[in-house]
């Protein structure tokens, strides 16, 4: 029997998950299909039952859906328990594990960077995409991590959730000097004529700038920073990477990452340089 996968969100027409899935599996011979399904919240419990009626042989989880999953699963990896989030379900033919791979995602892209694991990094955000990188880079062993929200509260609370230091946004701009690595995980800053999340005026040129958004490719704040000098890193890296770790969960091959990096850039328009 053909073997088939999913991704779950409310939207999904724009999910790039099922072109890269699909893409995977012909080049490796896997005789499966990957399919987009629109499930609205009031209806994610009886679709996950359909799902499961219907075969599915695992799925990934998108917004909004990805703490709303969690009471429907059979267990989790410890990741997920921390994150209380999924994007990633497993099947073995008995039941439902439940993964989170955003943050690992995030972090396998930035170590694609020229980096060193000493270098000061500032998360700006708190919520969600935050959180999940932030785990991932004490996993990864960054020690020196900084954390600044606009609702300071979050920002110390997920500090001291990963034993970081929580700063306010103002005292981000002001020691913006002192960190190499500014990972960006908020929607500040997209709406035409917005402020961006928070002034760069003392950023140094050489500093590594991340955005987790991929659409667009070079959000304001990637373009103020390179405008800057900054080298930047925007979210294809992570969208492919947390994908590759869920494509080898289901079929037990690792995919090439560093192609279809390319492949996407180029196909929402962006040049792919080489590293």
């Amino acid at each position: 029997m053909k073997k088939w996968y999913a991704v779950i969100g409310d939207p999904i027409a724009h999910s790039l998950s099922p072109f890269m899935h699909d893409l995977w599996m012909d080049e490796h011979g896997v005789d499966a299909s990957y399919i987009p399904v629109h499930v609205k919240p009031a209806r994610l419990k009886e679709s996950f039952d359909a799902l499961k009626t219907l075969g599915v042989g695992g799925f990934n989880i998108t917004l909004p859906h990805k703490q709303a999953i969690v009471p429907f699963l059979d267990e989790l990896d410890e990741t997920a328990i921390i994150m209380d989030a999924v994007n990633t379900v497993t099947f073995d033919g008995q039941s439902y594990k439940g993964w989170n791979t955003d943050g690992d995602g995030f972090v396998r892209s930035l170590m694609t960077e020229q980096i060193a694991l000493h270098e000061k990094v500032l998360i700006i955000g708190a919520g969600g995409a935050a959180r999940g990188i932030a785990f991932a880079l004490k996993r990864a062993n960054f020690h020196d991590v900084s954390i600044a929200n606009r609702t300071y509260q979050r920002a110390e609370e997920l500090a001291a959730a990963t034993g970081s230091e929580a700063i306010t946004m103002q005292d981000a701009e002001k020691s913006l000097g002192d960190f190499r690595i500014i990972i960006q995980t908020t929607s500040v800053g997209l709406a035409e004529g917005e402020a961006l999340p928070l002034s760069l005026d003392q950023i140094q040129p050489d500093s590594l700038v991340a955005d987790i958004i991929y659409t667009p490719l070079e959000t304001p704040f990637l373009k103020a920073a390179k405008e800057k000098g900054c080298r930047i890193l925007n979210g294809v890296g992570m969208f492919v990477y947390q994908g590759a770790i869920a494509f080898e969960k289901w079929t037990g091959i690792r995919p090439d990452t560093e192609k279809m990096i390319h492949i996407i850039t180029d196909k929402l328009g962006g040049n792919y340089v080489n590293r």
